[in-house]
């Protein structure tokens, strides 16, 4: 896996300007650098920034929805309640940021990358995720729903509690992910790579899945024992 890059490393670093303000709804942003700069509220919906880079940025609430980031870096931005519904991310890398409580339903993402972000509480439903990989990163509470997962990776990051109820995956990798806890969707795994390890600590969910009752035999009680961290079979 590629390593994240520094500031210097980008290709438009040395035509980077820096920002003077405001954030406008419908504004155009090109080649600006936003550092360290606390935005509450801000309203810059369907704005659009290409070539941009963000470092220490603090997003509180506002509503960025239908902004389109093309070719953009973010380094430890905050991203806190913020509204980022039907976003539009091309050729994105994010490192080291916190993104909590966002709805970011309906969004689209292709080619980008996450390297240690955290992820808590945040709506990607019936979001578009296309060659977006996620590296060392914590999803808590992130819902997939009714999303569209195709190449997406996640070597060194812990899912936990993540929702897929009605996703869609396509050459999705779980294989590297450290921690794989699924609150929902199971069957939506299909289309997905997994190993035998993790098939193992998911064994349970998948017969709940299909309604397979899972018995072990020789006790000489004859009582049914459901496997341990299964939710309970169907007779």
């Amino acid at each position: 896996m590629a390593p994240s890059r520094q500031l210097v490393d980008l290709p438009y670093a040395r035509h980077l300007r820096a920002f003077d303000g405001p954030l406008a709804e419908g504004g155009d942003y090109d080649a600006v650098q936003l550092d360290g700069v606390d935005f509450d509220g801000a309203d810059c919906r369907d704005a659009r920034f290409l070539e941009c880079a963000f470092s220490a940025v603090t997003f509180t609430g506002g509503r960025l929805r239908g902004t389109r980031f093309n070719d953009v870096w973010l380094d430890g931005v905050r991203w806190v309640g913020t509204d980022l519904a039907a976003t539009d991310w091309l050729d994105a890398e994010l490192i080291g940021c916190v993104l909590a409580g966002l709805e970011t339903f309906g969004a689209k993402l292709h080619r980008v990358t996450f390297h240690r972000c955290k992820f808590e509480s945040v709506n990607l439903r019936t979001a578009t995720l296309r060659e977006v990989t996620f590296t060392d990163c914590l999803l808590r509470d992130v819902d997939f729903g009714e999303a569209t997962l195709t190449r997406v990776e996640f070597p060194g990051s812990a899912l936990e509690g993540v929702r897929f109820a009605g996703a869609r995956m396509e050459a999705t990798d779980l294989r590297d992910a450290t921690r794989l806890e699924i609150a929902d969707g199971h069957d939506a795994l299909r289309g997905s790579v997994i190993t035998g390890a993790q098939l193992l600590e998911l064994a349970p969910m998948f017969a709940d899945v299909l309604g397979v009752r899972v018995e072990d035999t020789g006790s000489g009680s004859g009582t049914a024992r459901r496997t341990s961290g299964g939710r309970g079979g169907r007779g």
